[in-house]
């Protein structure tokens, strides 16, 4: 099996270099959380919400797509090679200044709105997670007991990958439903055209106007509860793969998006992709940001999605991106901290590391300026494509962090 599974990585990374010769810039990550030890969600509805994709940890000055694949139940996003700060991107194409995307319209800030209060402390946990199936599955399994306290008892985000017209109202709504009085639910929208530029995580809507209608649906099933939303986790960061124009059209998107949601519930808070701190600087992200409607439809933005990088680096990296993006005062960042327990692993190892560990448990209540929340987006043990598929709970990896 190592012979298989080095041929597999090989494959794997041959493509991602093919991939970087024809001009695919490093971008991808995201997602925020809240909640505390009883905490987060993974409330999954449908095998079709699949996972998505993070940038990985490595040196090179391209960052790469991420993998994903569908799985049972609630999908997870996948970490994938990005990681080391991107110089200046790879791609030929034309970019337009500072984030690749700042040409693109901006959103406008929704009448008055009156901002959404933080999320409380405890969020929602889903019950149908993989891991939670898992667990649940295997009552004798000498690994249970490892998995399940660590990992299966924290919460983590729901993903909605599935471009599924029709049905991802239902989706969502049965999340936000299902979610207990006091415990917010954190819903993931991943189905942005072009995701991850043809990498494993490929999908989501045909064109803009799918996707425009598709988030339409998927806003009718907030309710009217608090909520946290994490808005297409590398659709800012990894913009730089597409066309001056096709970052334009994305850039607007995201800006509609971002007040579709907002009038939608109110309550709910919506977070943009921040990417990580070993990606774009943070005056090239902020731009971007700026561009897509961050500062005026959203309530801040979300780094280290099914990343590895350290917390601390993190925070230092959210409050730069949140000084460039400027006001209003109340933006703040979620930071991801399912997998960063030993920090990031060594240049070039982003397919479900050795060596890593869960981080700090989800919770609101960090104690630190302009960071709102830590949350999980990716639980530990749901692969990036190297010990089991793209997204898929796999015990045998989860064993290694649960044990740090």
């Amino acid at each position: 099996m190592p012979g298989i599974r080095a041929q597999r990585r090989t494959t794997h990374r041959a493509r991602r270099r093919a991939a970087r010769r024809h001009g695919l810039p490093a971008v991808a990550q995201a997602v925020v959380a809240i909640g505390a030890a009883a905490g987060l969600i993974e409330a999954g509805q449908d095998d079709r919400r699949r996972t998505t994709a993070v940038p990985e940890p490595t040196p090179p000055p391209v960052l790469q797509p991420l993998p994903a694949a569908p799985t049972t139940r609630a999908p997870s996003l996948i970490a994938s090679p990005s990681a080391t700060p991107t110089p200046t991107p790879a791609s030929p194409s034309p970019s337009p200044s500072a984030s690749g995307t700042s040409a693109a319209p901006t959103a406008t800030a929704p009448a008055t709105p009156t901002p959404a209060p933080p999320p409380r402390n405890r969020l929602f946990r889903d019950p149908g997670s993989q891991v939670v199936q898992w667990v649940r599955a295997n009552p004798d399994d000498p690994r249970r007991a490892l998995i399940e306290s660590p990992i299966a008892a924290q919460p983590a985000a729901v993903r909605f990958a599935q471009y599924n017209p029709g049905e991802v109202a239902g989706e969502a709504r049965a999340v936000t439903r299902g979610a207990a009085a006091g415990r917010p639910p954190v819903l993931v929208p991943y189905a942005i055209p072009d995701r991850d530029c043809g990498g494993a995580s490929q999908g989501g809507a045909p064109d803009i106007a799918a996707y425009d209608a598709w988030i339409r649906e998927f806003a009718q099933g907030l309710g009217a509860s608090p909520a946290i939303v994490i808005l297409e986790p590398d659709a800012i960061a990894l913009a730089d793969c597409l066309t001056a124009e096709g970052r334009t059209a994305r850039i607007a998107a995201l800006a509609r998006a971002g007040s579709t949601l907002r009038a939608a519930n109110p309550k709910a808070r919506v977070y943009f992709d921040g990417g990580h701190s070993g990606w774009h600087p943070p005056a090239k992200q902020a731009a971007a940001l700026r561009a897509a409607g961050a500062a005026t439809s959203g309530h801040g933005i979300f780094t280290n999605a099914a990343n590895f990088r350290p917390t601390a680096d993190e925070r230092t990296y959210a409050r730069q991106v949140l000084a460039a993006l400027g006001g209003p005062s109340a933006l703040g960042a979620a930071i991801d901290t399912s997998r960063n327990g030993n920090g990031a692993p060594a240049p070039g190892q982003w397919c479900d590391p050795e060596g890593r560990a869960p981080g700090q448990p989800p919770t609101t209540q960090t104690g630190e300026r302009l960071i709102d929340v830590c949350l999980w987006v990716t639980l530990p043990g749901e692969s990036d494509d190297c010990t089991a598929a793209p997204g898929a709970f796999s015990p045998e990896y989860a064993h290694g962090p649960a044990t740090g």
